[in-house]
């Protein structure tokens, strides 16, 4: 590969929660494009987490180098600080500087309950889920950003599911799962500020219908290959994206020399593939969010064009 196809050669990134879904697309993506990639995330080969899936922070790092950039895993539980600042302490003694951090930490769906309000749903679990998508993000940040304003020109991608836009006019199906998502993209915003006079960038990114691992098998019952087989059961499944569609955006807005201008934005996987030009792995770019608002929204019958 040439330099131009390696624009993140000679930089390192952390991705928190890189044991699979958005996050292990990301890892692998920003090693594509010439990245050391710490892949971070609590299940390994020899334990698994709460999630209790077989993905494993190992699996994530062996793709990052077989995408061509250099794969680290480290179990880490980012809701625990000291392991949070280990990991830190470690990336700073090894490399001196840290360029790009993805705060993807989750594993709270287990814990929705689906329809529910809130004075029905399990109160443990839906407290569970504002430790897994806050307080883990904000531990990250805590520790990181020292290390990652050191030399300007740092981006922190806040990960969750929907744009400012969508989630200020929509139910998100439970009050526990709402806020969750909807802080996030108030981390972002925040951050923003923080890091602005330090030449940072910080923005939160939402991937659109994400067939995920867990996605593909518990809720369809199909494959990655086979994923088409879904769309009779849910028509609408046909806008969906894969993890990489996502990654492939993160990595081309990380090594945007000029991507400072998104600074505090709320942004999507399909914008961001319009705006740099990437395509999922069948070639397409599906803009998920702009179909669900002018299609599922509105109620019409399912139809991808002009949408992917």
């Amino acid at each position: 590969m040439s330099t131009n196809d390696r624009p993140l050669a000679g930089r390192v990134a952390l991705v928190a929660g890189a044991t699979r879904g958005a996050g292990r697309g990301i890892a692998i993506e920003l090693g594509a494009l010439g990245a050391t990639v710490w892949c971070t995330g609590r299940t390994t080969r020899a334990q698994r987490s709460e999630v209790d899936r077989p993905e494993t922070i190992e699996e994530t790092a062996e793709l990052v180098e077989q995408a061509g950039g250099t794969g680290i895993a480290v179990q880490v539980d980012h809701l625990v600080p000291d392991q949070v600042q280990a990991l830190v302490e470690r990336i700073d003694r090894e490399h001196g500087r840290l360029d790009v951090l993805v705060n993807n930490a989750w594993g709270g769906d287990r814990y929705i309950g689906w329809s529910r309000p809130v004075w029905e749903h399990d109160l443990d679990g839906g407290l569970r889920q504002f430790r897994l998508a806050l307080d883990s993000h904000a531990i990250t940040s805590h520790f990181a950003l020292p290390l990652l304003i050191r030399r300007p020109g740092g981006l922190v991608v806040e990960m969750t599911d929907g744009t400012l836009d969508y989630n200020a006019t929509h139910y998100r199906e439970t009050y526990f799962l709402d806020i969750a998502k909807w802080a996030v993209l108030r981390m972002a915003f925040v951050q923003a500020h923080e890091l602005k006079p330090h030449g940072a960038t910080a923005v939160v990114v939402s991937p659109g219908w994400l067939r995920s691992e867990a996605m593909l098998e518990e809720a369809f019952g199909v494959t990655e290959d086979t994923w088409r087989d879904a769309i009779p059961r849910q028509p609408h499944f046909a806008i969906s994206e894969t993890p990489r569609f996502t990654g492939r955006a993160v990595a081309a807005l990380a090594a945007d020399p000029q991507r400072h201008r998104w600074n505090g934005q709320s942004l999507s996987s399909g914008q961001l593939a319009q705006v740099y030009e990437v395509d999922d792995l069948d070639g397409s770019r599906p803009d998920a969010w702009r179909y669900m608002v002018e299609v599922t929204d509105a109620g019409r019958a399912a139809d991808t064009s002009g949408y992917r």
